[in-house]
């Protein structure tokens, strides 16, 4: 594998990268390519072994041989990943995120059209007792105060091939306002509007008890639509150092392909903002 991921941005303390979808962060037991750390160690040790870097040699130095991811996505959530490559970097950089003084922007694709324009969702969340997934979490009175303001960017329909007439979906702009674990997923299927993909929340998960046991059928892969669910982490900014950062990556050709206009008079977008 030569092209171990799509690099935003590097300079000799911060690797900043576009995620794949259906790369996990941490290593599993797969192979060296398997993880997005693993395949980060393998770009840091080539620059010390070859030489390669992009960086003035002025201010290159050998990286640190343990990088930090400073934030992390789901599997199937792709997008802006930072990596710090020193220790004191790190350091800083995780202090950022801790005070919440980091804007995270995200792209989702819903089913449905969302009625309002914009708005916030404004539900606690927590462990899901009832659910089968381990790792599921839902909205509960008890649950950790959490925040997701959205914007509809575009409302359009798709052809179904399970239903007889075209489906209906959104594309949204998302902003959470805190960090809570698969927020963004289960605030926008509380709304009634889960991801267009979602195994786990969006509304049977047996989908994604499934897909861990391997006996994922095609028929059950018709009905996800995509092979991973469609939610991208589209933008990070912050000030680091007294300078403004803003961190961009686009969504992969999946999915733009499927968000984009359809040239139909049954399956047109009915509006564009």
């Amino acid at each position: 594998m030569e092209k171990l991921f799509d690099i935003i941005h590097e300079d000799a303390d911060l690797l900043v990268l576009n995620k794949p979808a259906g790369l996990v962060c941490h290593p599993t037991k797969g192979d060296e390519y398997s993880s997005l750390i693993s395949r980060v160690r393998l770009h840091l040790q080539k620059q010390v072994a070859v030489g390669e870097t992009a960086l003035p040699s002025s201010i290159f130095h050998p990286p640190s041989s343990s990088p930090h991811l400073v934030n992390r996505l789901d599997r199937e959530t792709g997008g802006v990943v930072l990596v710090a490559k020193n220790p004191a970097a790190a350091g800083e950089l995780g202090k950022i995120m801790e005070s919440r003084a980091v804007e995270k922007e995200y792209l989702a694709i819903v089913h449905g059209h969302v009625a309002a324009e914009q708005g916030t969702i404004d539900a606690p969340l927590g462990k899901d007792g009832h659910s089968r997934v381990v790792i599921k979490d839902c909205v509960r009175p008890d649950g950790a105060a959490a925040q997701t303001e959205f914007f509809v960017v575009r409302r359009f329909f798709r052809p179904s091939s399970i239903l007889n007439s075209p489906s209906s979906f959104s594309l949204l702009r998302v902003l959470p306002q805190s960090g809570r674990k698969h927020q963004i997923r289960i605030h926008l299927a509380h709304l009634g509007h889960p991801i267009v993909g979602d195994k786990i929340y969006g509304g049977d998960e047996d989908l994604y008890l499934a897909l861990v046991e391997n006996r994922l059928t095609a028929a059950q892969r018709a009905r996800l639509i995509l092979e991973h669910h469609a939610l991208h982490a589209t933008a990070l900014r912050f000030v680091w150092r007294g300078r403004e950062m803003e961190f961009k990556a686009p969504p992969e050709a999946w999915f733009t392909e499927f968000a984009k206009e359809v040239p139909s008079a049954k399956c047109q977008v009915s509006r564009d903002t």
